[in-house]
C-alpha cells in the first residue's frame, strides 16, 4: 500500500514538472511574439536617421534631431536639436517604410488629402528641388525648380503625387503646386516619400521639408524649418542613407524600443502653443 502511494506521489510530480515546463515554454515563446508586432521599418543599411517628433498629434510644432550609426551599432545624436512646423493640424498616419496608414492598428487619424495635417510614419528622404540652377554641395539628387514644374495634388488626376513638366505632360489637373514658386518656400525642398510607392488617392501628395514662414505658422502638410536648418539638413544627407521618423510623442515612447530609435526625442521647441 505504501509503494502504491509513492508511485502515486511520483507520478502527479512527474505530471506537474511537465505541466509547469509547458507553461514556462508557452510563455517564452508569446514574448518574442508580442515583441515582433511591431518590427523596426528601419533598414539595416540605413546610416542616417532624421527624427520629427511633436507633444500632441494636433501640435503642429515639433523638434527635429539628426543621428547617425555604423552597422551593428546604436544611433547617435548630430547637432543641436531644431524647431519645425508641421501641417496646422499635426499628425496623422501616412503611408510609408512603416506600411500603408495605421502600423498595427495603431491609434491616431489617417492622412488625407487637403486635411491640414502631415504624415507620420517612417519614410525615405527623396529628391531636392531648388531654385539655384545646380547644388554640387548636396549629396542628394538635385533638380533646378523651373517655372514648368508642378508637383500635382488633384487626387483625380493621372499624376496625382508627381512631379511632371507641363512642357511635355498632357494637363489632366484641375489643382497643381507650382514648384518654382513666388516666394522663398521651395528655394531648398526635399521630397518626403509619402504615398508614392503605392499610390493611392486622396492620401495625400506633395509632402516636402522645405522653409517656413515663421515657427508661428503651420503648414498645409509639409515640415517648415528656417533656413540655416534646412541647408545644414541638406548638406548633411548622404545620398540615399537617411529616413525621417516622423510622430507624436506617444507613439514615439510606443514604438522606439521595437523599432529600435533612439530613446530619447521628446520636444525641445522654445516656443510654447
Amino acid at each position: 500500500m505504501q509503494a502504491a502511494t509513492r508511485i502515486a506521489g511520483l507520478l502527479f510530480a512527474a505530471f506537474c514538472l511537465a505541466a509547469c515546463s509547458r507553461h514556462g515554454q508557452e510563455t517564452t515563446a508569446a514574448e518574442p511574439k508580442r515583441a515582433a508586432q511591431h518590427p523596426s521599418p528601419i533598414p539595416d543599411d540605413r546610416a542616417q536617421l532624421v527624427t520629427v517628433v511633436s507633444n500632441h498629434w494636433t501640435d503642429f510644432r515639433a523638434t527635429l534631431r539628426r543621428y547617425e550609426r555604423e552597422p551593428g551599432e546604436k544611433w547617435r545624436q548630430v547637432g543641436a536639436p531644431v524647431d519645425v512646423v508641421l501641417g496646422r493640424e499635426g499628425y496623422g498616419w501616412g503611408r510609408g517604410l512603416h506600411g500603408n496608414g495605421r502600423p498595427d492598428g495603431r491609434p491616431g487619424p489617417l492622412k488625407r488629402e487637403g486635411d491640414g495635417r502631415s504624415p507620420a510614419g517612417v519614410f525615405e528622404i527623396g529628391t531636392a528641388y531648388g531654385y539655384a540652377s545646380a547644388r554640387r554641395d548636396l549629396s542628394v539628387p538635385y533638380v533646378q525648380a523651373t517655372a514648368d514644374l508642378r508637383c500635382v495634388d488633384d487626387p483625380h488626376s493621372d499624376h496625382y503625387n508627381r512631379i511632371v513638366s507641363t512642357a511635355d505632360t498632357e494637363i489632366d489637373w484641375k489643382s497643381a503646386e507650382h514648384m518654382r514658386r513666388d516666394d522663398d518656400l521651395y528655394a531648398l525642398a526635399l521630397v518626403v516619400e509619402h504615398n508614392t510607392k503605392t499610390t493611392r488617392r486622396a492620401a495625400g501628395s506633395c509632402i516636402f521639408l522645405h522653409l517656413w514662414e515663421g515657427p508661428d505658422k503651420g503648414m498645409s502638410g509639409c515640415t517648415a524649418m528656417s533656413r540655416d536648418a534646412l541647408e545644414e539638413l541638406a548638406a548633411w544627407l548622404d545620398g540615399d542613407a537617411a529616413v525621417l521618423v516622423a510622430l507624436p510623442l506617444s507613439e514615439y515612447e510606443l514604438l522606439k524600443r521595437p523599432w529600435r530609435l533612439p530613446l530619447s526625442a521628446k520636444p525641445a521647441y522654445r516656443r510654447s502653443q
